[in-house]
């Protein structure tokens, strides 16, 4: 499977199936095509054959001379041999060995307070409740998320821990016993935790900064963009903005960290279409690390992204891929999520390529290498156990296991598959009540983003192989 697109000057050949990217020329990127639109599923020897030449003089003998398009033909002939062009898709047949894997968990997401300080209008925990009452978790409902998480890692060493909310530091001195207990942890089971928090910066202060920034491997920072924007959707429940209150604490806290091991998560809506200038506006504020998300509501929801806006959408998108390989020192636009781990991935070998994508055939949630841990629960239809039983109810995990980039429809001919795993489950259950769908408007932005990140790490190879060049 071929994918083909333009973007900000570079015409950019993706091979799906082996994720190997080609920036070419006008008349490679129109024979590659040619030849796909004849046959996606060429072979070196199908590529030899008289008959493809002739289909290609005959497509674009007009517009070519034959001597081109005939050193064009080997040269895609010679890719494909060497796995780079129209390769086969060999991962389905993963599907039963994934669905067969143990449940090894990995991550746990705390949900340390369902509290929060804040009114977003757009909180899918509604406030921090999640369609329940306000509560924050006990300490020992904590520890034993964390024992949960031992028992059931296997032999990973490595364990992700997320304090989440509502807002988590209403429940700071739990976050900080945990911490502590986890560390004790480690000494006895060989494992090692990296803790993360999500915060609203509105209780942050030097005790808590300083705390963090031994314990937490990252941090999330939520901030929506300029005042106005983020003052709009993120007030406090008296109705008046969290902006000037919340910005100088989340500057502090990003340079106190040397601008590492955090983020400014951003969340765009309808009423901000325009949010290049939000993540323009927290470049200029000092912030390197900015990830910048779309909203997901209810159509009836004012702020709801419609399919109407895909274009502006797409617009601002290129404007951010144009900006990212742009800007000079070390400020990075996360385009998409994808990004940094694209970029590291990208500068491995074909294996590796591959087994990546196998792994990617599912997300994590799906692999039950992700657990969410709660002391109140908002549906119960996905409640897997609790912290004293462990899992009760293994059909769960094991429907997660069977959704992948093959259970959908959608997925099988869609070129960014390996790269979303399918996309949000969530939002699937959501919009039509499976797991085993798509969100379609969802799935036009990721496709989006995903090109504007290969045009990226392209532009980026680009300007090292100038550089070369340039020192040579």
């Amino acid at each position: 499977m071929i994918h083909q697109y333009q973007n900000n000057g570079y015409h950019i050949v993706l091979d799906v199936n082996s994720g190997s990217v080609h920036v070419v020329d006008k008349i490679a990127y129109d024979v590659i095509g040619c030849l796909e639109a004849m046959n996606p599923a060429h072979t070196p020897e199908t590529l030899k054959e008289e008959k493809t030449a002739e289909y290609l003089l005959e497509k674009l003998g007009d517009i070519y001379a034959e001597e081109d398009l005939r050193d064009l033909l080997e040269a895609v002939a010679e890719l494909t041999a060497a796995g780079q062009l129209f390769t086969q898709d060999v991962y389905e047949s993963y599907i039963g060995e994934v669905k067969e894997r143990k449940t090894v968990v990995k991550a746990l997401c705390l949900h340390i307070a369902h509290d929060c300080n804040l009114a977003c209008k757009y909180c899918f925990a509604e406030e921090g409740e999640y369609h329940g009452r306000r509560a924050l978790m006990s300490l020992e409902v904590g520890k034993k998320a964390l024992d949960f998480l031992v028992a059931n890692s296997g032999k990973r060493r490595n364990l992700e821990v997320d304090f989440f909310g509502g807002e988590p530091l209403m429940n700071w001195q739990v976050v900080k016993d945990l911490v502590a207990y986890g560390r004790e942890l480690e000494k006895t089971n060989d494992k090692h935790f990296r803790f993360t928090l999500t915060t609203n910066g509105v209780l942050l202060n030097d005790e808590v900064q300083e705390f963090v920034n031994k314990e937490m491997d990252n941090v999330v920072l939520s901030l929506d963009g300029r005042k106005e924007v983020n003052d709009r959707m993120r007030p406090f429940r008296n109705g008046k903005g969290s902006y000037d209150l919340i910005v100088p604490k989340f500057q502090k806290l990003a340079e106190s960290r040397n601008q590492e091991k955090y983020y400014i998560r951003g969340t765009f809506t309808r009423e901000n279409l325009d949010f290049s200038e939000d993540v323009l506006h927290f470049a200029d504020l000092g912030f390197e690390q900015i990830s910048i998300e779309p909203v997901v509501g209810e159509d009836t929801d004012p702020y709801a992204i419609q399919k109407e806006d895909l274009p502006k959408i797409f617009a601002e998108y290129d404007k951010l891929a144009k900006y990212g390989r742009q800007r000079t020192g070390r400020q990075r636009v996360y385009v998409l999520p994808l990004y940094a781990g694209f970029r590291r991935r990208s500068l491995r070998g074909k294996t590796s390529v591959r087994m990546w994508f196998r792994n990617r055939i599912s997300g994590s949630y799906a692999l039950g290498r992700s657990v969410s841990v709660s002391s109140v629960v908002g549906q119960e239809e996905f409640l897997l156990g609790n912290v004293e039983e462990g899992i009760t109810k293994p059909e769960i995990p094991e429907e997660f296991r069977g959704c992948s980039v093959y259970s959908k429809d959608s997925c099988r001919n869609c070129f960014a598959r390996f790269y979303c795993s399918g996309g949000c489950m969530a939002n699937s259950y959501k919009f039509h009540h499976t797991i085993n769908d798509t969100y379609e408007v969802s799935c036009e932005m990721e496709r989006r983003r995903v090109e504007c990140a290969i045009m990226i790490k392209a532009a980026l190879a680009d300007q090292e192989r100038m550089a070369d060049h340039e020192e040579e």
